[in-house]
This record gives structure tokens, C-alpha cells and sequence, in this order.
């Protein structure tokens, strides 16, 4: 548009120069992004799996041609138990992942991944055993598989190729199918749905009996779910050429808000009859079906439920022999049942352990079999944030926020109901387990350390530091701003944390122009004490203030902070961010007229939330991948927090940012990727839509073939460079 004006005008050969110039700005704008984004901006990382001994641990090769075993103590290496130069029957020039058998005698490995979602993918798998060295493809009637899984003995392995589950019996050569009804867009065997593998976090259903005798699965039913379509171009990044002049459809399953879900079912399979029988839950539980798994007995499958409202979570235990089956553990939320309820279910040999809120905070409990409460494993006053398990001692190991919710702090409890800290107290520690807990891989940072990967012992004493990120650590040293913790009062006097970056440079008699950072999903936390190099340091770099709150709904602060959004999301949330504008106006190094708000997916639809609130103090709006009505979303997200349309159809009108599009108060840029499974474009597009219809202009930057990452071919540089741009032309 711009172009053509100005050829009407006869400016021809300024015009030329114009976009030059524009092109180069840009161009390099990209360029210098580079270094602060995803993959150039990632530190080094631990890739070690525990070995069953809890004694060793393996280690893949830089060029991934082999696996080697290391002591954890000493760190002596061992043996190479894996090379692919060193097969027999069948060789590979490399592998792309490994999973290790329960006792360690075989290794699957795959190469040639392709990702179906976000999390899963088939590949061709191999199974190598280690004595012999015989690699074999795992399954010959089929080329590519998915989510293989060892049965304890370690001699057959399940997987799904075709929506079907197959048993491999590695002592014989020969494969089974367990199902056969599998058939793409109606029924899914042992794999999950797309809304299992977003919102629960699960690609695989299926758990093998302790006995090896029966594989236990979830059927998907997704006949009645709606189809939904996107178009496939050729694009340039992993170009695919077939839909250069004609584009393709890319069909899938997707439930909307109130739409029909998958109908789940549980079924066991006997492998000497090769029967398989449902397995009944009492009527009216079992909506969802997030988690399966075997307690310590072959007459114990553990099975967590949740109801279509996700406010009552249930455990049934069954024979799946008898198909017996009775509820062990319940409980009721107020609001919604935390993920961590059922995805950090811990089963021992005696008792289970499991997530709840009872008391106003997510903590750690242990319970018999029978149901009954043992004690109380986390502390009281803090999220916790996982559980890791426990030793033959009897002492638990866990994460929670504390001693600040900005902070993330492994603890041990012991039998005597001592609790320790066993990792730093100020940062963010995360760690891996070995088996029994006799060990852990700890990785640590904060805002001004790197990170840091360490083998220590469960008493929290270091063995030895196996990366430490130094030369990262030089590299970017000169990259990096400076990050402050602040708190910010809302609305009622509410404190809200927050943090601030500011250039190196940094002079308070100086006026910056303000960018808001945030995400403000229920339970998300973006202020963290933990390393980051990203986009703000690169902004702060050129002059600007970036600032960060994590309103109301956000993790780290128990269930009240976290509940109050609840079947009306969006509405806390824009209190509070705008609270965090008003103290940006109320800082003496900020030019108050230049503030803007920048989101990413949920940020993206509360940048819209804010930029068209009345009153809204913004100068400028970036959304990408931005939600835009929750009727247009998924059902297990988008239900936990608003329960269905039909219910609340109050709360959706007031929540969407398409019925409020016409007050859109300040310049917006709308970003997102045509190939995005997840937000789809629909979202932008309706905004854009409403408008155009009332003659209002935004500005908008498309990404064709691009997902709700937007990631790979510099896309997430050019993110960043796009939104410099705009944001150098609204509030510079």
C-alpha cells in the first residue's frame, strides 16, 4: 500500500531507495537477533540416562554414533554398550534417540523422526541387544512405529504403527497384534489423541502387568470428535514441494470447547490366550482418562480419572484378570484439579503417593492402598512443584517454590520428618533421580548463574560438575542485561512480583520506552530466578525497559491466587497487567506515553485483553499465536478453567477478545503460523476480521508452514526483528 501511493505520486526512484533501505534496517535487525534466540541462545545440556543399578549411568557420544557407561561416583567410563559401528545383522550410520530395556540387557534406539504433534512422532526403532550385539528392525511388518514400551522382563516390547497396538517377542522373532479395530480419524489403540498429548502431556497409554503376563491400554473412540482442516503450503523451510501450485489439507481430530470428545475405555490383554477384555469403571467415571499404570502387584492397575469439569479427580484400583474394581482415593476441588494430581502419581510397594490442595497450596501426600492417609510429604505454606520418589530409608525427595515462589528448591524429607534442602536455596534447581534415589543429576541457575549440570548424592553433596556451561558463559556474557526482582501492587493492594530488565548502560536520568512481557496462563510463572537469554536482553540492548508481572491465576502462590480466574479468564489478568503499566509510568527513567505489550499464545490473547480495555495505557500491542475466544479452543484446556459454553456462556462473552476487538485502543501487530495445530489461525483471523468490517487496520505478519512454535529457518529471529520494528515505530 505504501509502495503504491507513492509511485501515484511520482517518487519512483525514492521509493526504491525506501525499501532498500527498510530491507537492509530489517534484515539486520534479524540478524542481530540471531545470537538471543532459540537455538543459538540455549545453553549446553546433560544427555545421561540412569542405569537400573543406580550405581552408573549412560552417556551418548557428541556425533551419537555410540552409548557409553559411566561410574556415578567416580565417573570412570566403562563399557561401550552400544556403537553402531559395531552391529551385527543390521547397521545404522547414527541414531537420533535411545531407550534403555528394566534391566538394561537391550537398548531400543530410532532415527528418521517425524513428529506427528507437538510431542509425538513415529520412527523407525531398532532393538540392539547388548551380549550379542544383534541390532533388529522391532517390527518387519511395519516401517515406522510409535511409543514402544519394555515389558518388565525386558523380553517383548508394545508399540502402535497404524493406530494398532503390536507385541514384539524379542526371545522369538515374532510380532502379535493385540488390536485390530485401529483405523485413522475413528479409533485409537495404546496412543493418545491430539487433546491427551497437549493438555495432558501424554502420547502413550498402555503399562505392562509386573508378571509380563498382561498389557494393560486405553482405546480412543474418536468417531464423534469434529474434524477440523488446515491448508498445507510448500513454504521454504523443509519445503514441501507437492503443494507449490496446489495446496493440501492437513485433517485431524479437534474438539472445541463443548464440542464431543474421544470416548475412552480401559482394556487388558492377555498374552498366553491373546484375549483382551474391558475393564468397566462405575458409571459416570472415566471421562477422562489421563494416566494408567501398574502398583506393585499384577491384580493392581492404577487407573486416574477425571469428570468432563476436571473438578473431581478419582483413583480406582483393578484386577484386571476379575475386572474388580473400586475407588482408593478421591477428592474435590472448588475450581480445578491441578495437573500434578495425576501426572506425578508415584506407586511404591506399600503406599502411593499424590498432589492435591487441600489445603490451599499443591503438596505431597502418602497413602496406603486402602486408602488411608499415611502422612504429609511436602512442606505446608508452598507449591509444590514435583515429586521425585523415595529410598529404602524412607526419606522422600521433591521440588517446591520455596523459599520464595520466584524460587525452585529440591528438599528431602527423612523418616523423622526432617526436611533439607539438598540444592541451592536461591534459583531454580531441577533433578533426575536414579533408581532407588541413591543419586541425582542436578541442574541449577539463576538469573546471573548459567546453567550448571552436577551428579550428587541425595544428601545434596556434589560428586562432580559434568557441565558447566563456561564457555557458554563468555560467549554471552556481553549479550546480557541486567534482570531485577520488584513487586508491583494491583488492584486492592494485592502484591504481584515482577521483574524489570534494564540495558547495561542503564541511566535514570534517561526516559526508555516500556515493553510488558507476560504470558498469564492459570498456573504459569514467567518471574523465576532462573537463567534466560532471550529477545529482552536484545531490546534492552537498544534502549528499552522490559518488564514482566505474573498476575493473578499464575503459579507459586497457591490455589486462592491461582483460583480467582476461574469461568472468567481474562479478566483478573488485565487488572493486573495494567497495574503493571500504571507502576511503569510511576518509575522516573520511563517515558510514560511510550509503553507497549508483547504476548505469546495465552500472553497473546491477554496483549489483546489489554490493548482493548478502555482506558488502556498502552502506546502499542503485539500478539502472537494469540487465542482470541475460548470457544475456539480446545476442550480439556480451555473446560478446566471455564467449564463448557453451555455452561457459562456469560463468562466466554466477557473473556473474548473478539467481542471487544472494536475497542482495540492503540497500533497492534497480529503474528502466526498458517500451520498451527494448536492456536489455530482461525483465532487471528476472526479478529482481523472484526476489524475490517469496521474499518479499523492493524498490522499483521504471517509465518506459512509455521506451527504454534514458529521455530527453525531463523522464524523465531524474525519474530523478534518484526516485533523490534513495529515497536521502534510506535514508541520511539
Amino acid at each position: 500500500m505504501k509502495l503504491k501511493y507513492i509511485i501515484a505520486i511520482g517518487m519512483v526512484a525514492t521509493t526504491m531507495t525506501t525499501w532498500a533501505a527498510i530491507g537492509a534496517q530489517r534484515s539486520k535487525a534479524v540478524s542481530e537477533l540471531a545470537p538471543y534466540c532459540y537455538p543459538a541462545n540455549k545453553a549446553a545440556s546433560a544427555d545421561i540416562v540412569f542405569m537400573p543399578d543406580g550405581k552408573s549411568y549412560v552417556e551418548r557420544s557428541d556425533d551419537s554414533r555410540s552409548l557409553v557407561i559411566k561410574d556415578i561416583e567416580s565417573g570412570k567410563e566403562g563399557d561401550v554398550i552400544f556403537d553402531v559401528t559395531h552391529t551385527r545383522e543390521t547397521n545404522l550410520s547414527d541414531f537420533e534417540g535411545f531407550m534403555l530395556s528394566p534391566d538394561a540387557s537391550k537398548i531400543i534406539v530410532w532415527r528418521n523422526k517425524q513428529m506427528v504433534y507437538r510431542r509425538s512422532f513415529t520412527a523407525e526403532f531398532y532393538v540392539y541387544e547388548v551380549r550379542s550385539r544383534l541390532l533388529k528392525p522391532l517390527s518387519t511388518q511395519h516401517k515406522r512405529q510409535s511409543v514402544p514400551v519394555f515389558s518388565p522382563d525386558s523380553r517383548m516390547v508394545a508399540f502402535v504403527a497404524d493406530n494398532n497396538i503390536y507385541v514384539a517377542k524379542l526371545d522369538y522373532g515374532t510380532e502379535v497384534a493385540v488390536t485390530t479395530d485401529g483405523d485413522y480419524g475413528k479409533i485409537i489403540n495404546g496412543a493418545t489423541d491430539w487433546t491427551y498429548e497437549e493438555e495432558f502431556g501424554v502420547t502413550s497409554l498402555m503399562t505392562w502387568a509386573p508378571d509380563n503376563l498382561t498389557l494393560c491400554y486405553v482405546r480412543f473412540d474418536e468417531s464423534e470428535v469434529p474434524l477440523y482442516s488446515m491448508p498445507i503450503y510448500a513454504g521454504t523451510c523443509s519445503a514441501q514441494e507437492q503443494y507449490e501450485y496446489y495446496p493440501g489439507i492437513m485433517s485431524y481430530k479437534y474438539s472445541v470447547a463443548g464440542s464431543p470428545n474421544s470416548v475412552v475405555s480401559v482394556h487388558s490383554y492377555d498374552v498366553e490366550t491373546r484375549k483382551t477384555k474391558q475393564i468397566d469403571l462405575p458409571t459416570g467415571a472415566g471421562y477422562y482418562i489421563p494416566r494408567i499404570e501398574y502398583g506393585p502387584k499384577e491384580s493392581m492397575l492404577m487407573i486416574a480419572t477425571l469428570n468432563r469439569d476436571q473438578n473431581h479427580f478419582e483413583l480406582f484400583m483393578s484386577n484386571p484378570k476379575s475386572t474388580v474394581t473400586r475407588s482408593i482415593y478421591t477428592e474435590e476441588a472448588k475450581a480445578w484439579i491441578e495437573t500434578e494430581a495425576y501426572s506425578t502419581l508415584s506407586f511404591s510397594d506399600n503406599s502411593f503417593v499424590v498432589a492435591s490442595n487441600v489445603d490451599g497450596f499443591t503438596r505431597y501426600y502418602e497413602y496406603s492402598y486402602s486408602g488411608a492417609k499415611l502422612r504429609d510429604i511436602t512442606m505446608e505454606g508452598c507449591d509444590a512443584i514435583d515429586y521425585y520418589g523415595s529410598d529404602n530409608a524412607g526419606n522422600h525427595y521433591y521440588c517446591a517454590a520455596s523459599p520464595r515462589p520466584l524460587d525452585r528448591t529440591i528438599y528431602r524429607l527423612d523418616r523423622k520428618g526432617v526436611v533439607k534442602a539438598i540444592s541451592p536455596e536461591a534459583g531454580t534447581s531441577t533433578a533426575v533421580f536414579s533408581p532407588g534415589c541413591t543419586a541425582m543429576l542436578l541442574e541449577h541457575s539463576s538469573v546471573t548463574e548459567v546453567p550448571t549440570y552436577s551428579l550428587c548424592k541425595t544428601d545434596g553433596k556434589t560428586l562432580r560438575t559434568i557441565v558447566d556451561n563456561k564457555a557458554y558463559a563468555d560467549n554471552v556474557s556481553s549479550l546480557k542485561a541486567v534482570k531485577e526482582f520488584v513487586t508491583v501492587k494491583s488492584e486492592g493492594g494485592v502484591e504481584l512480583n515482577a521483574y524489570i530488565v534494564k540495558p547495561r548502560d542503564f541511566n535514570p536520568s534517561h526516559r526508555y520506552p516500556v515493553i510488558m512481557s507476560q504470558y498469564s496462563g492459570p498456573g504459569s510463572q514467567q518471574v523465576l530466578d532462573k537463567w534466560t537469554l532471550d529477545w529482552e536482553d536484545y531490546y534492552a540492548l537498544k534502549g528499552y525497559i522490559v518488564i514482566s508481572v505474573d498476575g493473578r491465576g499464575t503459579g507459586g502462590r497457591g490455589a486462592a491466587f491461582r483460583n480467582i480466574v476461574y469461568k472468567n479468564l481474562g479478566y483478573y489478568e488485565t487488572i493486573d497487567q495494567i497495574a503493571g503499566a500504571r507502576y511503569a509510568t510511576s518509575l522516573p527513567y520511563v517515558n510514560v506515553q511510550k509503553i507497549g505489550i508483547y504476548g505469546w499464545s495465552y500472553g497473546g490473547y491477554q496483549a489483546l485483553m489489554c490493548a482493548t480495555v478502555d482506558d488502556s495505557p498502552y502506546a502499542a500491542a503485539v500478539a502472537v499465536a494469540p487465542v482470541t475466544d475460548w470457544r475456539y479452543y480446545d476442550t480439556v484446556y480451555t473446560e478446566r478453567y471455564m467449564l463448557t459454553p453451555q455452561q457459562n456462556d456469560k463468562g466466554y462473552n466477557t473473556s473474548s477478545a473478539v467481542l471487544r476487538a472494536l475497542h482495540l485502543s492503540c497500533p497492534l501487530l497480529l503474528m502466526y503460523g498458517t500451520a498451527d495445530d494448536n492456536v489455530h489461525p482461525a483465532n487471528t483471523l476472526q479478529f482481523v476480521s472484526t476489524l475490517q468490517s469496521a474499518g479499523i487496520l492493524c498490522d499483521m505478519f504471517v509465518f506459512p508452514q509455521m506451527n504454534h512454535s514458529i521455530n527453525g529457518c531463523n522464524a523465531r529471529a524474525v519474530v523478534y526483528g518484526r516485533m523490534f520494528e513495529f515497536f521502534e515505530s510506535k514508541l520511539k
